[in-house]
């Protein structure tokens, strides 16, 4: 079920609140002061608390407990009871968070009632969290070409430290997940990942989504600092922030405290940051847009998420993955790539990188129906393809104007530019896949003037300078 906290000044009171609560089967802790009590919440945090408003011969009082138990646990439900109480006692603690307020002598029964529910409140929170740090572990990073492993062993090198991270790479690329990467696999799993849509949020609404709001009619309402307290904020797209905000979060960053809007107290919060942007933040300093300080802060390690054309080789392990998603998630069919569909998917620009793929499968199994194997012929293709008759191939305008040895050195130019960026660069792969010898291959590739690399792929090398070289040298 879970402890109780019983913090009350007089000893009677507590003990007679201890007995009945055991006798419901619950196990309870006891404070006849405001320092027995954060004693007690420094051990462990209860899953709720039955404070006193007035503890006499205390430093603090009920009020004063409760909102620093707000700051540091907000998930704790705390039941006020007081023997002096009155309308405006009752008002300002459930302003300050409060779960509900007993007034001395109580009933038993009422006592009961009101523990009940904020028992099963606590229980709720509790799953929540759980459900949350689940949702969090299962965030898979999948792949195995030179790209991806180089990729992951940056991210497990900071796993274990609590250094800041900048994650930068183009849209879609996995950014996220590789922050999630980070916290599954760091100490601070067990705390919450909070994530700051830096783009999504409006500027003027920024500092209060960040930091929280207090007021007297609504109370205190945390802030997206303060539901990290204990585990990371990430802020996706840092560089949309607005500059007014950029310079407090560095104050955060310094001072680890901030205020809330609208309040007067410091609130302080222990947070792991993870940093992404799809732009170049040393332009941004540059022009003016980013604060240079809070980029040093944000900046401690840098690491590159490469783009999915970057990763080729992975297409089919990421697009069979998002088919099981989809199947285990939504009910989809459980389907299997063709050959020919899996050599489409690769060849593909895919701008929109590896969120772009997880749509391209999802529309697939939706209009696809469950009907075989994928087929090369549901994928979207990038471009609107021009009609045919069966079993012809329909010429583009400018290569049907060419000349047939001009046609066929465009042709294989491309057709072998595919199939090297298909297979990450690995002329082996593609030599047997073509059906040549390696040798021969090379020989092909150097004759149209098309250079390789393991982490590029292809791509075709400038003559116009060779030519102008020989021009010079005549």
């Amino acid at each position: 079920m879970g402890d109780i906290l019983i913090v009350d000044d007089e000893r009677d009171i507590r003990e007679l609140i201890s007995d009945i609560l055991k006798d419901e089967g619950f196990t309870t802790r006891l404070a006849g002061t405001s320092d027995d009590a954060m004693a007690e919440l420094n051990k462990e945090p209860p899953a709720l608390m039955i404070l006193d408003i007035w503890l006499k011969d205390s430093r603090m009082d009920g009020i004063d407990i409760l909102k620093t138990v707000k700051r540091d646990n907000p998930d704790v439900p705390i039941i006020i009871i007081s023997g002096h109480g009155n309308i405006e006692i009752a008002v300002a603690a459930i302003k300050q968070g409060a779960y509900d307020f007993i007034e001395k002598p109580f009933n038993i029964d009422q006592l009961m009632v009101v523990i009940t529910r904020a028992m099963e409140t606590s229980r709720l929170r509790r799953e929540n969290s759980e459900l949350r740090r689940k949702d969090v572990t299962t965030t898979d990073m999948i792949g195995m070409s030179p790209a991806f492993r180089t990729l992951k062993s940056q991210l497990d090198k900071v796993t274990k430290s609590n250094g800041r991270v900048m994650l930068t790479g183009p849209s879609g690329a996995g950014k996220e997940i590789a922050a999630r990467y980070i916290h599954t696999h760091s100490e601070r799993s067990d705390g919450p990942f909070i994530t700051v849509n830096s783009a999504s949020i409006e500027p003027e609404r920024m500092e209060e989504v960040l930091f929280g709001r207090e007021s007297s009619g609504r109370g205190i309402e945390p802030g997206l600092l303060e539901q990290a307290h204990g585990g990371v904020i990430y802020f996706d797209e840092v560089a949309d922030m607005p500059l007014g905000t950029q310079s407090k979060i560095l104050r955060v960053l310094t001072e680890q405290q901030f205020q809330r809007v609208g309040g007067g107290d410091k609130v302080r919060v222990d947070l792991r940051v993870i940093s992404s942007t799809t732009r170049n933040l040393e332009a941004e300093v540059e022009s003016g847009t980013f604060r240079q300080e809070l980029f040093h802060r944000l900046n401690v390690v840098p690491i590159d998420v490469p783009a999915l054309a970057e990763r080729r080789e992975d297409i089919p392990e990421l697009a069979t993955h998002f088919i099981h998603s989809f199947n285990k998630a939504q009910g989809l069919p459980l389907r299997k790539l063709s050959e020919e569909a899996v050599t489409m998917l690769q060849t593909m620009g895919w701008p929109g990188n590896v969120r772009q793929l997880k749509n391209v499968i999802e529309r697939v199994l939706i209009l696809g129906g469950d009907r075989g194997d994928i087929q090369a012929s549901e994928i979207p293709s990038e471009t609107p393809p021009e009609s045919s008759e069966e079993g012809r191939v329909v010429l583009s305008g400018s290569l049907a104007t060419l000349p047939l040895r001009e046609a066929r050195e465009l042709f294989e130019r491309e057709y072998l530019l595919t199939q090297i960026n298909r297979f990450g660069g690995n002329i082996s792969r593609t030599a047997g896949f073509v059906g040549m010898e390696r040798s021969a291959l090379h020989r092909k590739l150097k004759s149209l003037n098309v250079v390789t690399s393991s982490r590029s792929g292809a791509r075709i090398a400038s003559v116009l300078d060779e030519e102008a070289d020989l021009e010079e040298d005549a």
